[in-house]
């Protein structure tokens, strides 16, 4: 083991996609991860397909779905139902660092694996918890998941055409994006966590809620609304502080123009073949941009149809006007940056051979994240975790298998 947690074990109740997430990361960072999942079924993703990606003699299969948060975990089927299961958990927290759930509030409390039974085995625990409400709160017994965060959180408010355009209406982002960012601030607050206990040995709960994270990462919008008393409004793909900041037709597709200051708006004016609208008052700084937005778009729109992307992209590149084509997933995998920096990875895995993986952006240079292994199978590594870290014998695992307690 190596990297910057390699110190550190987490031991992963959590399941689909914001808990996974978080638990990927610190596998990454080179922490040793524990996947906790039910026999028999274990994470529900591993139902969510297809796409499955399969064994060659198609013994085993994996949805690509699970493959997105699960790498660098063992995966240990436990039914934490029966109370053996139950101390089997307890023996585990009793030698690790880091609890990682999403259940439903108080869910854990009844099998006593919540974090105030637990912290009298483990003072030094970091507990997180990750639910759709939170803790507290008059929706905090709702089960919470992303596409109706979005809706609640306002995302979907701000996504999508304006009224009255072709396909208008709200519209949830491509990914199940609150997730991944509730996984990334639950990450921070583990480490936060870590850091306190590093410097006075204690340990302590955190949570994370999804509608809580969807709130905060509304940014510009949401201060746009609390600076005026006015609600955002749907801009499809225009920006609602930066113009022109958006995509524009071409004489083959696409292009998005990413505009941030005049400077760059004057050689994009240059570029199109109109250095006069750069020293046009309706369009000379960016304030007044946004402000006659309707009739300067039009003109860039008349502008960029002439040429095709690939050109657009050559002459803008080299004025130093930011620009870029609209990729589909394929050509994004096929990107020379892309592929340059490591985001395009692959695992081997005893039964299902090459498995492919997105790359962690994260680079340390001193202590890099790793990849080192695949996606485990349900239960891959029940018997080796058991008589590792709980001490138990083989006849002692055939035991709990033959009575349902572990698979």
């Amino acid at each position: 083991m190596s990297g910057p947690l390699a110190h550190i074990r987490v031991l992963d109740l959590s399941r689909v996609l914001a808990g996974p997430w978080a638990g990927q990361i610190f596998g990454d960072l080179g922490a040793e991860v524990i996947k906790i999942e039910r026999p028999l079924t274990g994470d529900d993703t591993r139902s969510w397909g297809p796409p499955y990606l399969k064994s060659v003699d198609g013994s085993a299969e994996l949805s690509a779905y699970f493959l997105t948060a699960n790498r660098n975990k063992q995966s240990l089927a436990i039914d934490i139902a029966h109370p053996e299961g139950q101390e089997l958990i307890r023996k585990l927290v009793a030698e690790s660092d880091v609890v990682l759930e999403n259940f439903k509030v108080g869910g854990l409390k009844r099998y006593a694996l919540d974090y105030d039974s637990l912290k009298l085995i483990n003072p030094e625990l970091i507990y997180c918890s990750i639910t759709g409400f939170g803790q507290d709160g008059p929706y905090a017994n709702r089960p919470g998941y992303d596409f109706l965060i979005q809706s609640m959180g306002g995302l979907m408010s701000i996504t999508g055409q304006p009224d009255g355009e072709p396909g208008a209406g709200p519209m949830k982002v491509g990914v199940a994006l609150t997730d991944i960012l509730t996984g990334l601030y639950a990450t921070i607050g583990v480490l936060a966590a870590l850091n306190h206990r590093e410097r006075t040995g204690e340990g302590q709960y955190v949570e994370a809620a999804l509608l809580d994270v969807q709130v905060a990462c509304l940014a510009n919008q949401a201060m746009n609304y609390l600076t005026t008393g006015k609600a955002p409004a749907r801009m499809g793909n225009a920006h609602p502080n930066i113009v022109p900041y958006q995509d524009f037709p071409t004489a083959d597709g696409n292009m998005v123009l990413t505009v941030g200051n005049d400077a760059q708006f004057a050689r994009l004016c240059d570029a199109l073949g109109h250095p006069e609208w750069a020293s046009d008052e309706r369009f000379a700084s960016n304030r007044a941009r946004v402000a006659n937005r309707r009739e300067l778009i039009p003109k860039l729109r008349q502008a960029t149809v002439m040429r095709s992307t690939r050109e657009w992209v050559d002459v803008l590149e080299r004025s130093g006007v930011p620009c870029g084509p609209v990729n589909t997933l394929d050509e994004v995998f096929d990107d020379p940056q892309v592929l340059a920096r490591g985001m395009k990875q692959s695992l081997q895995h005893p039964d299902l051979g090459e498995v492919p993986t997105v790359g962690n952006p994260i680079k340390l240079k001193l202590t890099p994240v790793s990849y080192r292994m695949a996606p485990p199978l349900l239960g891959e590594h029940s018997e080796q975790v058991l008589q590792q870290i709980v001490g138990l014998s083989a006849d002692d695992i055939k035991a709990l298998r033959e009575r349902g307690v572990v698979s």
